[in-house]
C-alpha cells in the first residue's frame, strides 16, 4: 500500500550530504520534528522545524542524553494507523503521527579506534537514536526508516523521484536495513565490553558483503562477507571465487610472516613454492622450482613491488591471481594484456586476531597462531649444534610449515622450499611425501632441513630422515619418547632443536 510522508522526525549525526534532501522536505512541505544540532543544521535551509520539546513538554536533559525518549515521540512512530484505539490514544494525548525517521548514530567504533578514553566511548553508545530505529522498522507498515547516512540516497530518491510516496516492500526492506544497523551498533558495543569482561557470547557483525560466483563447488552458493578492498584493490581480471580467497588468505597469512624478499605460490591452501632472495625475480625463480607442477593454476604472492622482468617470467605460467603489494607501471600494463587474469594490490597487512568457522550447528573461535618462533625460542637437544647458516633455514622452514596443513613435514635448503608432505594422517607418510616431491624435482635432500609442525611420536621419522641425508631438524618437542628421537640423532651427528611450540593446522 502506499503512504505519503506528510511528517518526519530527523536526528542524525553525520550530516554530509543531506543538504539535498533538506531541499526535498522543504519542496514538499514535510513537517520536522528534530534536535538541538539537526534544528541548527536544517532550520537555516528553510525546512519547516519543531523542536521534539514542543511535542514532549521536556527539554534535553542529561546534558543532552535524554532528547527523544518519550511517549510523545514514540506514540508518533509506533501508533497503528489502521487501529481505531490507537489513534483515539494520540488525539486524546496530542500526540502527532510520524511518517518518517531518519537517524545516524552517534560513531562508537569510530570513538573506539581513535583510541578515545573509556568516558569518551561510553558517551558514544546512541540511546535515542537506536530506539527510534527500533520503533520505526517495527512499525515499518506506516512508517518510513532511515538507520544510517548509508540510506541517505534512499531517502533522496523516495522524496524526489516518489514525491514521497512509498510501497510497503519499500519500507520493509528499510526496516531490514535498519535492523541491520542496530543489531551490528549493539554487537560492537558487546564486543567492546568484552576486552575487559568474559561474558559467553559470541557476536560478529560485518554489514558488507558480496556474492561469489560460487562456493567450493559450482553447485554451493557463496557470499564473502567484509571490507575486501581494504585489504586488496582489484587492478585486473574477473571476480574471485570462494576458493580463491581461501588461497588469497593463506598465501598473505604465509608471507605476512616474512621481512625478506618473499614470493609464496599458494595450491589449496598450501604452499607448494616458496623462497626468500636478495631480488622478487631470484625468489620467483627458485619459488618455483620447488614444485612447477603444482604452480599450476596457483595463487603467487610476493612482498615486494614486481618489475617488468619478473612479470615477464611469471607470464610464462597459468596461475590464478597475483597479489604483490605494488607494481612497476610497465609491469603492470604488460599483465593486464590477459583480461581475465586476477592482478591485485595488497593495500594493508591481516590483523589476524580471532578466527572462527562453523561446526556443530555452533560456531568455534581462537585467537590466530601468529607465534613466529625466533632463535631466542630455540632448545639446542642434541651434542652437534646447528650453525648459523641451519639456523636461518631451520627458522625459514618453521614459518612455512606453520602454514601447512596438518600432520605436515617441511624440507628447505637455502631458504628454498624443495619438498613438503601435507595433510597427512601419520607424520612418518608426511616425512616420506616430502622426501619424495624434492627429490621428483631434482633436490638434493643431503644437508637439507627438516620442519615438523608438531612432535615426533616415534624414533621412525628421524631415522628416515637421516636415510634421506638430512641432518638438521627443526620441531615442538613434547613426546613422551622424545629422549629416542634426540638419542638417535646423537648417535648419528644429526641436530635438532626444540621450539615448544606446537602449529597444528587443519
Amino acid at each position: 500500500m502506499q503512504k505519503r510522508i506528510e511528517t518526519a522526525l530527523i536526528s542524525i549525526y553525520h550530516k554530509e550530504g543531506f543538504s539535498e534532501i533538506a531541499t526535498a522536505l522543504k519542496n514538499l512541505g514535510i513537517t520536522v520534528y528534530t534536535t538541538g544540532g539537526t534544528l541548527d543544521y536544517l532550520a537555516p535551509l528553510g525546512v519547516k522545524t519543531v523542536p521534539v520539546e514542543d511535542i514532549t513538554g521536556f527539554p534535553s536533559i542529561l546534558g543532552g542524553r535524554v532528547k527523544t525518549l518519550h511517549p510523545a515521540v514514540f506514540g508518533g512512530i509506533l501508533a497503528r494507523r489502521n487501529e481505531e484505539n490507537d489513534l483515539k490514544q494520540l488525539e486524546e494525548f496530542s500526540i502527532p503521527t510520524i511518517d518518517l525517521v531518519v537517524v545516524d548514530l552517534y560513531p562508537f567504533e569510530d570513538t573506539v579506534a581513535s583510541g578515545a578514553s573509556h568516558s569518551s566511548i561510553i558517551e558514544k553508545i546512541d540511546i535515542g537514536g537506536i530506539s527510534l530505529i527500533r520503533a520505526g522498522a517495527k512499525n515499518h507498515a506506516d512508517t518510513v526508516i532511515i538507520g544510517s547516512n548509508n540510506e541517505y540516497s534512499d531517502l533522496l530518491q523516495i522524496l524526489t523521484e516518489q514525491e514521497g510516496k512509498t510501497s510497503l516492500e519499500q519500507r520493509q526492506t528499510l526496516a531490514a536495513k535498519a535492523f541491520n544497523v542496530s543489531s551490528h551498533y549493539d554487537a560492537a558495543i558487546f564486543n567492546w565490553f568484552q576486552t575487559n569482561t568474559q561474558v559467553p557470547g559470541f557476536k560478529k557483525s560485518v554489514s558488507v558483503g558480496e556474492s561469489l560466483r560460487y562456493g567450493e563447488n559450482p553447485h554451493q552458493k557463496a557470499t564473502f562477507y567484509g571490507d575486501l578492498n581494504s585489504i586488496v584493490s582489484f587492478l585486473n581480471g574477473k571476480q574471485l571465487s570462494y576458493n580463491n580467497l581461501l588461497d588469497l588468505d593463506a598465501a598473505l597469512q604465509l608471507i605476512q610472516d616474512f621481512s625478506g624478499c618473499v614470493c609464496g605460490i599458494i595450491k589449496h591452501n598450501n604452499a607448494c613454492g616458496l623462497a626468500v632472495r636478495p631480488t622478487v625475480l631470484e625468489a620467483w625463480r627458485d619459488a618455483l622450482a620447488g614444485d612447477p607442477v603444482s604452480a599450476f593454476g596457483g595463487i603467487i604472492a610476493f612482498n615486494r613491488e614486481i618489475d617488468l622482468a619478473t612479470a615477464q617470467e611469471i607470464d610464462k605460467i597459468f596461475y590464478e591471481i597475483l597479489v604483490a603489494p605494488s607494481y612497476a607501471p610497465d609491469a603492470l600494463e604488460f599483465l593486464k594484456k590477459k583480461e581475465k587474469r586476477i592482478i591485485l594490490q595488497q593495500n594493508k597487512k591481516l590483523a589476524l586476531s580471532s578466527q572462527f568457522k562453523s561446526l556443530l550447528d555452533g560456531v568455534i573461535q581462537q585467537d590466530y597462531d601468529t607465534k613466529v618462533v625466533t632463535e631466542a625460542d630455540l632448545t639446542f637437544k642434541t651434542n652437534e649444534k646447528p650453525t648459523a647458516e641451519e639456523i636461518q633455514d631451520m627458522l625459514f622452514a618453521n614459518i612455512l610449515v606453520k602454514h601447512t596443513k596438518s600432520n605436515a613435514i617441511v624440507l628447505v635448503k637455502n631458504q628454498q622450499l624443495i619438498g613438503s608432505g601435507t595433510g597427512q594422517t601419520s607424520r612418518i607418510d608426511a616425512l616420506k611425501q616430502a622426501i619424495h616431491k624434492a627429490k621428483s624435482f631434482g633436490f638434493d635432500t643431503q644437508n637439507a632441513v627438516l620442519a615438523s609442525d608438531a612432535f615426533f611420536p616415534f624414533a621412525d621419522s628421524v631415522e628416515e630422515a637421516h636415510k634421506a641425508g638430512i641432518l638438521c631438524i627443526i620441531q615442538p618437542g613434547g613426546s613422551v619418547k622424545d629422549e629416542d628421537s634426540i638419542n638417535y640423532c646423537n648417535q648419528h651427528h644429526m641436530k635438532m632443536v626444540f621450539t615448544g611450540h606446537r602449529h597444528f593446522r587443519h
